[in-house]
């Protein structure tokens, strides 16, 4: 990436799986337990003047596994460990319910974005799986896969941007606005989203046509269940996750 790239204004991390690892519809704070690089990688951010987000499906409330006050204490616990994040969004709805926040809908990614002040098209979503990519293109943004033992392979080959981890999703994300079909690998940012390949290289650039984002007309409202966080920590917005649903 040139230096002439378009700076990123804000960053919209999913929660479970990419943040924390992945405990099914926990309402527990106690079983919060960030990623390698999650902190790391958010001060970066912070440091360097971006915003901040998680935007999250967590479908346990529809299912009355967990409750919105288990949501805010596992939210307030992220933030205590990985923040604190500038705006949280959270879709406690499940697969059936027609909202429009849940991912792969892209409510909660232009709602967040609005929060922050940044257009959907400064903004970067960084997630685990498929829906958090479609969430980010149907909004207009811009999204970074970061694969776990849960993303499916066919997930990983879809994505336009792909990082093995988040501290090099981040450092990527600090070089300008991700273009074009290239993949972040744990090379040197310039190379990374260069245009050279390695043999053998598992992140090596997929075709420089893929789709670009959707266009979307802008969101003057947010979708069913998605809510202002109140002024400082503590009081975060509901998130629900897409898998598992």
């Amino acid at each position: 990436m040139s230096a002439a790239s378009t700076p990123v204004k804000a960053v919209l991390f999913d929660r479970d799986g990419t943040l924390v690892h992945d405990v099914p519809y926990n309402g527990d704070p106690d079983r919060v337990r960030p990623v390698e690089g999650a902190h790391e990688a958010v001060a970066l951010l912070r440091e360097h003047g971006v915003r901040v987000g998680v935007v999250t499906n967590q479908s346990g409330v529809a299912r009355g596994l967990i409750s919105d006050g288990d949501v805010r204490r596992v939210n307030r616990r992220v933030d205590d460990l990985i923040g604190p994040f500038d705006v949280w969004a959270v879709c406690p709805h499940g697969p059936d319910d027609g909202c429009h926040c849940r991912k792969p809908e892209p409510g909660m990614v232009l709602w967040a974005a609005g929060r922050v002040c940044a257009g959907p098209a400064d903004c970067v979503v960084v997630g685990d799986i498929g829906a958090d990519m479609e969430a980010a293109e149907r909004a207009g943004a811009h999204g970074i896969l970061v694969p776990n033992d849960r993303t499916r392979p066919e997930e990983t080959a879809a994505a336009h941007h792909v990082a093995p981890d988040l501290l090099t999703a981040v450092r990527a994300i600090l070089d300008g606005v991700p273009e074009g079909r290239v993949p972040a690998h744990e090379r040197p940012v310039g190379t990374a989203y260069g245009t050279a390949t390695e043999a053998g290289d598992p992140f090596s650039a997929g075709p420089a046509d893929g789709p670009g984002p959707a266009t979307i007309p802008p969101a003057t409202t947010p979708g069913r269940g998605v809510s202002a966080p109140g002024a400082g920590r503590g009081r975060a917005v509901d998130d629900s996750r897409g898998r598992p649903t």
